[in-house]
């Protein structure tokens, strides 16, 4: 009976070990795509001056940054337009950390202002999340945690 409470404990150990070894990184959030999106922006990591966007594309399993991946930015100009000219393809460095500079969103149509991103990489569920700047901020880190294909969000 001991040794049987003993091998169920160990179980129970090594299962909940194996969850949060699953947990390292919460995934972040997605949220809409939106109505504004169009694939093939292109390569460049600045559109305006005044706010800075940077992280680290992450894999949620084990929190290891993810290199090459491509991450898709558009966002509204300042007369709250959503033109090419606001619109960027950029890729992770090596490091898995990016950066994007831009002119501080406006909000429009009792919408805070927002950055929208799509960010996809070789092995991962592709990603539309939206990022909202403090107001005051001029810079601000914001990493990106990828799922795996294979693992359920």
């Amino acid at each position: 009976m001991r040794a049987s409470r003993c091998c169920l404990i160990l179980a129970i150990i090594f299962s909940l070990q194996g969850i949060s070894a699953a947990l390292t990184c919460k995934p972040t959030e997605p949220d809409e795509l939106g109505p504004f999106y169009k694939p093939d922006a292109p390569v460049r990591s600045t559109v305006g001056k005044g706010y800075v966007l940077s992280g680290t594309v992450r894999s949620a399993p084990d929190c290891k940054p993810v290199p090459g991946a491509k991450v898709e930015v558009w966002m509204a100009g300042p007369d709250g337009d959503y033109a090419d000219a606001y619109r960027a393809t950029l890729r992770s460095d090596s490091l898995g950390t990016y950066r994007f500079e831009s002119h501080i969103p406006p909000a429009y149509y009792g919408r805070p202002p927002h950055i929208h991103l799509f960010i996809s990489g070789p092995g991962f569920r592709t990603l539309i999340t939206q990022h909202y700047p403090e107001k005051g901020k001029k810079s601000t880190t914001f990493d990106i945690v990828l799922v795996p294909e294979e693992q359920k969000p």
